[in-house]
Parts: C-alpha cells; structure tokens; sequence
C-alpha cells in the first residue's frame, strides 16, 4: 500500500539476490555512493523517483537475502529499483582477473549497484570537484535540507531538490552551502541540461558521457564518476583525479606515483572492467602516502571537470 507523502505507510517485499560467490553486499551498496550506511545490515536511500519522492530501507537479513521495505508515493518505483541497486543488472562476462587482482576479487567480490538517478549523482560529483570528501557532503545535505523535502517514512532524511527547482535557483542561493560561484553555476547548468531530454538512464554509458561533457564545467572525472553510479558502468575511468593513478599503479604495478597515461595503460587488459579493478584498487588501501593526508571525496581530489 502506498501512502500519502510523509506518512509512515509502508510496502514490504522480501528480495533474494543469487550471492553465488558470495558478494559482499557493503561493498555493492557502498559504490552507488547514494544510500546512507546505517550499521553493517543496514542501508537506506531517499529520491525523488520518476514517481514521486520515495524512501527505501534495505536489511541484509540472512545469506542472499536482502529485505526491501519502501515509503512514500515513489515506493512501487523504489521496490523495482531496489534489486538493480543490489547489482542484478550487473554483468560480469568477460571479468577473467589474473595475479592480485584475481586474489582480491576471491576475497571481496562485488557486484556493481546502479540508482538510475543521474541528477542526483551528478550533484554529489560536481559538489566534490576539487574539495574534501566531508565538504561535498556537508553542501549536498544543505541542499537538501534548505531547498529540498522531508522524505517519507522513519528515517527523517532530506531528499534533494530536483532538476527544475534547482534550475530555477541563482549561483548566490549555494553561498550558504559553502559552494563557490563556479561550481554553483555548474550544477544549474546540470539541471537546466537534463530537463531539456528524456531518461538518460536509458542510453549507454558513453553516449551519457558525451551529453554530460556538452555541459561547461563537466569533464571526464565528472562524467565518468556519474555514470559509475548511476548506471552501474564497469568500465567507467574517472582520468583527473589526484590519487587514482598512484592508487591503480600501486595495486597493479608496485609504482608507488603514476600519471593518467600510466593508470591506462595498467588498466588496458581489462577494458570492460576497469572500473570494477578501479574499485578493487581502492579497496587495497591505495599508494604510500608522501605529501599531505587528505580525506578527499568520492575517488580523490581531481584536477578537472
């Protein structure tokens, strides 16, 4: 049963996903980057779906089994969309690791999550070019709770403005989230772009790179951060990043520094997956660190768009 915005009516179903190697159900939640971690059986996610804004709780109950509980007019939407955020859609044909990165994958295998909420991600992303991980996040909640709504159900979360609220909106309403004119204007021009087309979800990975990157200010760490996401895409290669090429080539190579061209070459035996050894890299616990420590967002402190 659906219930009225805010009310605590709710609609349960109890979703098993085939954990045939055991996937690690926190590591899959975790790359979506959108659902907030709440204890090691817990997630939740609130959006404003295709439907309405929603609410969606899922708890790892026992072995492959995953429960998916929903709020709001969006629930019918959050329920379908639960088993692609577990990574049902994920395809892992043609993944052959050899050396450590098979021996990782044996000891943490996950499957890639997708939201299919682009706007979302990409205001988390842009929010995260060139600042620390906790400032991003810190902004996108203001957005939330100043300019956005309550989402329904218990978990008292705040959901994201959406794409023609946040059109409608000037560079100085983000002054007061701690975000600067430049990547103000970014976001605005995000919203203003994808309310002029349909689903981009729907297309592929690369053809939503190339529409993003039309955008002024978003390049391919952006792009390729947004569509790794959004749309579950194995083979997403954020290049600009600050720390990804000495995290890759120190995982895949032993080099402890390492440039973008370095970090594909490294990743080139596995195209159709790079993102998911991107991923394993990072999980390694990344380069030695010389400069510096930062906590940075998302994949690291990045250079450009």
């Amino acid at each position: 049963m659906v219930g009225h915005y805010g009310e605590r009516v709710s609609r349960s179903e109890r979703i098993t996903i085939d954990f045939a190697e055991k996937f690690d159900l926190v590591a899959t939640v975790r790359g979506t980057r959108d659902p907030v971690v709440v204890g090691p059986t817990e997630r939740w996610w609130a959006t404003n779906t295709p439907e309405g804004p929603g609410s969606l709780r899922l708890a790892h109950a026992a072995g492959s089994t995953v429960i998916a509980e929903a709020w709001g007019p969006g629930t019918a939407w959050m329920l379908r969309q639960a088993p692609r955020l577990l990574g049902a859609d994920d395809d892992l044909s043609g993944f052959a690791p050899e050396g450590k990165v098979r021996d990782s994958w044996r000891q943490r295998p996950f499957l890639l999550g997708r939201t299919d909420r682009l706007w979302d991600t990409m205001v988390g992303t842009v929010f995260g070019q060139k600042v620390q991980v906790v400032k991003a996040k810190q902004s996108a909640r203001l957005l939330a709770s100043r300019f956005g709504d309550r989402a329904p159900g218990p978990h008292q979360s705040w959901i994201l403005p959406s794409e023609e609220r946040v059109a409608q909106m000037a560079y100085h309403d983000f002054h007061e989230l701690g975000v600067e004119r430049k990547r103000a204007e970014i976001v605005i021009r995000v919203a203003r772009e994808l309310l002029r087309g349909s689903d981009l979800t729907t297309r592929t990975p690369e053809q939503v790179r190339t529409r993003l990157e039309a955008i002024r200010g978003v390049g391919v760490w952006t792009s390729h951060l947004a569509t790794a996401a959004a749309m579950g895409d194995p083979d997403a290669v954020p290049v600009g990043d600050y720390h990804l090429p000495n995290t890759v080539a120190w995982y895949l190579a032993g080099e402890p520094r390492a440039t973008d061209d370095r970090m594909l070459e490294l990743l080139e035996p596995y195209a159709g997956h790079r993102w998911r050894v991107m991923r394993l890299a990072k999980a390694s616990g990344g380069a030695p660190k010389y400069g510096p420590r930062l906590s940075l967002t998302g994949d690291g402190l990045h250079r450009g768009g």
